[in-house]
């Protein structure tokens, strides 16, 4: 930490809260341009940047501007939306295990989107699937919302109430995927693994812009934030408007996670895994918001790369972030063990 000064006024620098975006920034930047490229059809980098500025063929244009651009930019958008909803709610719970997966909220949005296929018989097209799923992602926030609030929202009964609420989305789920025909089973099934495949731009676009709302919201509560980590009686000592600051920071983390949701399906561990990453990363006392966000959008976007190009058969990227974050689970899992039995 360095404090300067500049004339009357000082302040204290982290460095590392500077060098950990900005270096997520740059590795973020070199795999848009690798995964712009890349594919069945390769594409050199310079094809690439004569086509992003508008001088390409029509062919790569196509390819570039039409099918990867759009895929990169939902990817990019929905990492930054999870790392930015996982360190709110981390924060907030003063638990790494507080994440929109464990929360139920990702599951809620399951619910909408399977049920829209399913009872439908695979009517609903178009954006009528993200739309139903970011009805089920709110309707999940908005009951875990009400089942928790007690004259404020305990962080460790926000966490059991979403844990039912995931459990009892699961078993709806379930039901109609056995009640469901083959084919609107197969579809949901696809959907609910979280995969970036057939992005658009109409996909990207409505994220774009709730995030352009809803990021400048989550970094104003930084500082709130950084107050409720003392406790909720230090934070009323201070001053702080408890009951307002805990559901502003819930209501955000919860549009941040449902319009994500609703561009890509539920790409899990992504808002576990990110923040706690960002945590050690910058040296913190909390996840940090910005750099948990461009860490997410490293995570999606380098994950569906490497699903593209380098494994032998093309899967959503939601099975690999799995794959990455359910180890970090148990890990986190064994570890409050050992802690709770020294």
């Amino acid at each position: 930490m360095t404090v300067l000064r500049v004339g009357p006024v000082s302040g204290r620098v982290r460095w590392r809260h500077l060098v950990v975006p900005a270096a997520a920034s740059a590795v973020l930047v070199l795999l848009s341009a690798v995964s712009l490229g890349r594919g069945d059809f390769p594409i050199g980098i310079v094809d690439v940047l004569r086509t992003l500025i508008g001088l390409g063929e029509g062919a790569q244009s196509f390819i570039v501007l039409d099918l990867r651009a759009p895929r990169i930019a939902v990817g990019l958008l929905v990492g930054v939306a999870l790392g930015v909803a996982g360190a709110l709610f981390q924060t907030f719970a003063r638990n790494p295990l507080a994440s929109p997966d464990t929360l139920g909220i990702t599951m809620g949005a399951s619910v909408g989107a399977v049920a829209a296929i399913v009872l439908t018989g695979g009517a609903v097209n178009g954006l009528g699937v993200p739309l139903a799923a970011l009805l089920g992602a709110l309707g999940t926030g908005a009951l875990l919302f009400l089942l928790t609030w007690r004259a404020g929202i305990d962080g460790y009964r926000l966490v059991l109430v979403g844990i039912a609420l995931w459990s009892f989305g699961t078993a709806l789920v379930d039901w109609l995927l056995t009640d469901a025909e083959i084919y609107d089973a197969a579809s949901a099934y696809v959907w609910i693994t979280g995969s970036l495949n057939a992005r658009t731009w109409n996909h990207a676009l409505p994220l774009a812009v709730s995030l352009a709302v809803l990021l400048p919201m989550a970094l104003a509560l930084s500082r709130v934030l950084r107050i409720l980590q003392l406790g909720d009686d230090t934070a009323r000592g201070l001053g702080v408007r408890l009951q307002s600051a805990q559901a502003a920071t819930v209501l955000v983390a919860v549009g941040c996670v449902a319009f994500a949701v609703s561009a890509a399906g539920p790409i899990t561990f992504v808002a576990l895994v990110v923040p706690q990453i960002a945590v050690r990363l910058t040296g913190g006392g909390r996840p940090p918001l910005l750099a948990s966000g461009l860490l997410g959008a490293v995570l999606v976007v380098g994950a569906d790369l490497v699903t593209r190009t380098v494994l032998p058969e093309a899967l959503p990227v939601g099975i690999l972030t799995a794959v990455l974050g359910a180890p970090y689970l148990l890990w986190l899992l064994v570890r409050g063990r050992r802690r709770s039995t020294l």
